[in-house]
Order: C-alpha cells, then sequence, then structure tokens
C-alpha cells in the first residue's frame, strides 16, 4: 500500500498517520496530545512541520486557547496543549469528547507536505 496521500509539484503530501502514531487525554480544559515517529527518522519531519500554529489552525473552531509544543527528542515524540479545548473539562463540559480522547486521532488526519527526494530517502515515495 503506496504511502503518498496526492502529489504537489515536487512534493507529495502526506497524513501524519503515515509517520506517527497518538495519544490524546485531558488536563482539564486543556486537551493533551502526544505525537509518537513511528521511526526515529520521521521525527525531523515532525519537528519540522508539525508546528504548534499549524495545530491550533487544524483545530481551529475546537480550540479557543493557545497550543504550545514541547519536543520529547530521546522519544521521538511532541507533546502538545490545546488551551481552552475542552467546554471547561471533563466534570462541566456537555461536550461528548470533554477528555479530549479523539483528539490524537483528528491530529493524525492531518496532511503534511514533505519534498520528493526527502520522502525518497526515507523510503516514503517509490523512484
Amino acid at each position: 500500500m503506496p504511502l503518498i496521500a496526492y502529489r504537489f509539484g515536487e512534493a507529495m503530501r502526506i497524513k501524519l498517520l503515515k509517520l506517527a502514531h497518538a495519544r490524546s487525554g485531558d488536563k482539564g480544559d486543556t486537551a493533551n496530545i502526544g505525537l509518537i515517529a513511528l521511526r526515529e527518522e520521521y521525527y525531523p519531519i515532525l519537528v519540522r512541520e508539525v508546528t504548534a500554529e499549524r495545530v491550533r489552525e487544524h483545530f481551529k473552531g475546537i480550540c479557543r486557547g493557545g497550543v504550545e509544543r514541547f519536543e520529547l527528542p530521546n522519544l521521538c515524540a511532541l507533546n502538545f496543549l490545546l488551551h481552552e479545548s475542552l467546554g471547561g473539562g471533563g466534570t462541566v463540559s456537555l461536550m461528548t469528547d470533554a477528555q479530549g480522547k479523539t483528539f490524537s486521532t483528528a491530529l493524525l488526519r492531518m496532511e503534511i507536505e514533505i519534498p520528493d527526494d526527502e520522502a525518497r530517502a526515507l523510503g516514503l515515495l517509490e523512484s
């Protein structure tokens, strides 16, 4: 099964699902998402492409506060805090997912762009 989502000029667009796995939960009104590279070689791509600003844009309409990003290079992981995202938190929110458990799946649907030469070197794009 090819990893390519679709081609865009001299680059490919790919969902984070093909590069990482994720877990999420809550701390009060803040959603917490951990994004972990499936392979060590994918981590620099995640650091470069999955910024706090892009995550904030991806969750627009849900995240009403700021987004913080923390790098965990020893784990090849990023951790995001999405403030004011859970309608007050699990004990007071009427949201269907007041604990933010589905936020990880939502983040994995984000698409990023990878230059063809880099994708080819990582085995993401056939020659």
